[in-house]
């Protein structure tokens, strides 16, 4: 859990931004404008430039995750699914029927972690695909991890 929360702030606009802003300090570091002040111009730059953006809705959100009933979170499971644009080869839409059907008490840790986990992989892999071409199929290795948590029902 506090892997995913470090991943996700790593992935944010606030630290992106934040980011560029501390590689201009590094800029004027470089140049020689910043003196002996060089390290702390950097970290106060990546600061304000995270301190600027405003949070994401993702991380404001008002229901805990706790809190939420498993049919909301499969109905935003299908959303997510559908959003992505999955293939229909890779069999999504029955493994999200079968957890609907499923007793609540089985699938709970497959809705709540390895299905997001997983639609999460293939989005990365898919944008790592496009720059460097000729690893693992995104498609197939979701295929796979579907086809896995289908049997596990």
């Amino acid at each position: 859990m506090a892997i995913s929360k470090v991943l996700r702030y790593l992935e944010s606009r606030r630290n992106l931004v934040g980011c560029a802003a501390g590689a201009g300090g590094v800029g004027l570091s470089l140049a020689g404008l910043t003196g002996g002040w060089g390290p702390a111009v950097i970290v106060a730059l990546y600061l304000a430039g995270a301190i600027i953006v405003p949070p994401s809705a993702s991380t404001s959100m008002s229901t805990p995750p706790a809190a939420l009933g498993p049919g909301v979170e499969l109905t935003g499971l299908a959303e997510r699914v559908a959003a992505i644009g999955l293939p229909s080869s890779v069999g999504a839409e029955q493994v999200l029927a079968a957890l609907g059907a499923a007793d609540p008490g089985r699938v709970e840790r497959i809705v709540r972690w390895e299905l997001p986990v997983a639609l999460d992989g293939y989005v990365r892999a898919r944008c790592w695909e496009a720059l460097a071409p000729g690893g693992v199929d995104p498609t197939a290795a979701l295929k796979a991890e579907l086809d896995r948590m289908s049997g596990l029902l």
